[in-house]
């Protein structure tokens, strides 16, 4: 029987079968989907544009999202589980938590186009259920990888053995989500390389050992030159 179809493949998801070639389609609008919405923003883009970009009709793609917002949940949580397998990658090969923290603010602000569309601030605005939701998944996945990085820093001697780490996850996470809200930091006056830069460097500061000061300034040099 599988002989006479040799190219049709099966994919598996929650007790559901899906034709490889359906899940493709999927894949690719939420792809091109994801570089207009981090361009333009979620509420410039129109269905229109994401068919004519992929040379296809908004038809296909109502075939794979009813509407809109399903497409944008469907982009922003395909985003948030690309970033975060990236984020599991940086961990477990970065040397110190203080190279770790820089490398995957790094990797956050090119995989999201250094939020020049301003796509949380929007997301917030216009799509606010899918934004509580991703806010939430990223308070869980940021509170348990800066939680262990602390831990990791106290224990490695780069850290102060005396911070309050489940308080220092907390407030960081709190500090990072603070920073992209446009009423308190415009962005006509600060970009957000910036703010993750400025940000970032004043939580290392404030607990970081003479130790974990030294990898710290040489960091800073090392990306400066």
């Amino acid at each position: 029987m599988f002989l006479k179809f040799p190219y049709l493949h099966l994919h598996f998801k929650k007790g559901k079968i899906r034709p490889y070639g359906v899940l493709k389609m999927r894949e690719k609008i939420i792809h091109k989907s994801s570089d207009l919405f981090l361009t333009l923003g979620f509420k410039s883009v129109t269905m229109d544009d994401i068919a004519n970009e992929m040379g296809i009709s908004k038809k296909t793609i109502y075939v794979h999202f009813s509407n809109k917002t399903k497409l944008v949940e469907a982009v922003t949580f395909h985003l948030f589980d690309t970033i975060c397998d990236g984020i599991d990658e940086i961990c477990e090969s970065a040397p110190n938590p203080i190279e770790e923290l820089y490398s995957i603010k790094m990797y956050v602000m090119q995989h999201l186009k250094s939020e020049k569309a301003s796509p949380q601030f929007q997301l917030k605005k216009y799509y606010p259920k899918i934004y509580e939701g991703l806010k939430s998944k990223q308070f869980e996945k940021m509170h348990e990888s800066v939680s262990e990085s602390l831990e990791n820093g106290i224990e490695s001697g780069v850290f102060r053995s005396n911070i309050d780490v489940e308080f220092i996850a907390r407030l960081y996470f709190n500090g990072m989500t603070g920073i992209k809200d446009e009423t308190i930091f415009p962005r006509e006056h600060f970009n957000m390389e910036y703010l993750m830069e400025s940000f970032l460097e004043y939580h290392l500061r404030a607990i970081v050992t003479e130790k974990g000061f030294k990898i710290l300034n040489q960091f800073i040099t090392k990306n400066q030159s």
